[in-house]
């Protein structure tokens, strides 16, 4: 930030006399006389001091670290040619789930909110992979399917939980914005914008308090970080030094407003700064850029050091399932389907030699078909009963007041 000392006061005298309006050279001397009977004064316990102010520009301390696609293969993150595949199963399970989730709102076996998360699938798949499965703890919004699958949640629990069904992974009652899955760790799945950071924050908390060498992911929309509750968490982790990886999925646009009319500051991950965090920017149309970036930033949680992580990706479907995205420019989602993270996968694998077109194209039948029995299994399972609606109200049973 550029030295300029012509906006404001340059001493105490100075500022005295600009408020006051009053004669710069007796003020000067009144002010003067003050302060050097104020420099020694006592007030109670303390001593009135000075307090240090550095000349001349302040130095940038925060670093940032950029993650653009391409920039690794599969070797360079300590992937094994064995890992690809399941990792494009990951991420194909994830859209076929949500292409059919589309279907099914429309034929109405699903009601309520559908957020899809076709586009944002490196972001899930990329980021589980960085991760000790069963161990860490992740937390997101409502986008959650994507997230669920890719931690291997069960895809019919989660397709009866769309359809209401007492055998979803909320016992029907919490739908599309509130998968949960205590043995996964996956904990929501959470409706309101950016309510669910404090929770992230506590769950990093708790990891330190138990003395855990557990890390919390915690994923949030570009729109969230309109809201209080973000500063509140990261200024949190940042007093705390808390064991957590905040990672905003920006995928361009908060409901229907583009980044850029909405915040000052366009480049989300540098608003960590803020808070004293290393700050990052990955592509989140190349599962290897995210995958490389959570692995450093997770590296950082367990050694104490919370961090920010922007992934910059793309939703191909509105905000909602009744959002048109009449917002977008002409010829924006044909450019961003053109950067595909599954096709780039797909062909980065089919160039390695470990798989053939033959070969995905059953991995994607037999993907089809597990979505396909997940949607059997939704419409075989039955509805809660009228009495469930007072279960799970409480966690402590012998609660006074539940009787």
């Amino acid at each position: 930030m550029a030295d300029d000392n012509s906006k404001a006061p340059t001493d105490s005298a100075d500022a005295f006399d600009a408020k006051s309006g009053g004669d710069g050279a007796a003020d000067k001397s009144a002010v003067e006389d003050t302060a050097a009977d104020e420099s020694t004064e006592e007030q109670g316990p303390w001593t009135k001091q000075s307090i240090d102010i550095p000349e001349g520009p302040i130095k940038e301390t925060v670093e940032y670290e950029t993650y653009p696609a391409s920039r690794f293969t599969h070797d360079d993150l300590g992937l094994s040619d064995d890992d690809l595949m399941p990792m494009l199963r990951n991420m194909l399970l994830q859209r076929r789930f949500e292409e059919r989730c589309r279907q099914m709102y429309q034929r109405q076996n699903i009601s309520g909110f559908l957020h899809l998360y076709i586009g944002q699938e490196a972001v899930s798949t990329g980021s589980v992979y960085g991760i000790r499965l069963g161990e860490d703890s992740v937390i997101t919004a409502y986008r959650d399917h994507g997230i669920g699958l890719a931690m291997g949640m069960d895809p019919k629990a989660c397709m009866a939980e769309l359809f209401g069904k007492k055998s979803g992974c909320s016992s029907g009652k919490g739908g599309s914005m509130h998968f949960f899955d205590s043995e996964k760790r996956m904990f929501g799945g959470h409706a309101i914008v950016g309510a669910h950071l404090p929770v992230g924050a506590g769950i990093a908390f708790a990891h330190k308090y138990r003395d855990e060498d557990n890390v919390c992911l915690c994923f949030f929309g570009d729109g969230a970080m309109a809201q209080g509750a973000y500063r509140e968490a990261l200024n949190l982790a940042g007093i705390y030094d808390l064991p957590i990886v905040f990672i905003c999925e920006n995928n361009q646009y908060a409901m229907g407003t583009a980044v850029d009319r909405v915040q000052a500051e366009p480049d989300l991950f540098k608003h960590g700064r803020s808070f004293g965090m290393p700050c990052s920017l990955a592509s989140g149309m190349d599962v290897f850029s995210v995958n490389g970036a959570v692995k450093d930033h997770v590296e950082m949680a367990r050694e104490g050091q919370p961090s920010m992580l922007e992934i910059r990706t793309y939703r191909y479907q509105g905000h909602s399932i009744s959002d048109p995205a009449k917002y977008r420019k002409e010829g924006e989602l044909d450019a961003r389907k053109s950067e595909d993270a599954i096709v780039r996968l797909q062909q980065y694998i089919i160039d390695q030699d470990i798989a053939t077109d033959s070969e995905i194209e059953t991995l994607d039948d037999e993907i089809k078909q597990e979505v396909l029995d997940a949607i059997e299994f939704a419409n075989n399972s039955d509805f809660p009963d009228d009495d469930a609606i007072y279960d799970h109200v409480y966690a402590q049973e012998d609660y006074p007041f539940i009787n």
